[in-house]
């Protein structure tokens, strides 16, 4: 009886490992096709003349919020005025 329990046990606990496998692996081609119509995004920005360099650093700094963006600005401003840059 012992034995059945355990094997039972044994038999689900794979079931969910199998299960939870199969959904990660869902999740990564589905990462993947994003991935790629992101790249196709950007390339038909190259291709109609924006500067994607520019754009990714808009897309960075629009995800902190106003005040980490000051901060970070700040921070740069001071180190160029340093290195004479401005």
């Amino acid at each position: 009886m012992a034995d059945e329990i355990t094997e039972t046990s044994q038999t689900v606990a794979a079931g969910q490992l199998k299960a939870f496998i199969e959904r990660v692996e869902r999740l990564e081609e589905e990462k993947q096709t994003i991935s790629d119509d992101i790249k196709d995004v950007y390339a038909e920005m190259k291709g109609t003349g924006f500067d994607t360099k520019a754009v990714r650093t808009i897309i960075r700094l629009r995800k902190k919020d106003q005040a980490e963006r000051q901060e970070e600005e700040a921070i740069l401003d001071l180190y160029k005025a340093a290195l004479g840059m401005e």
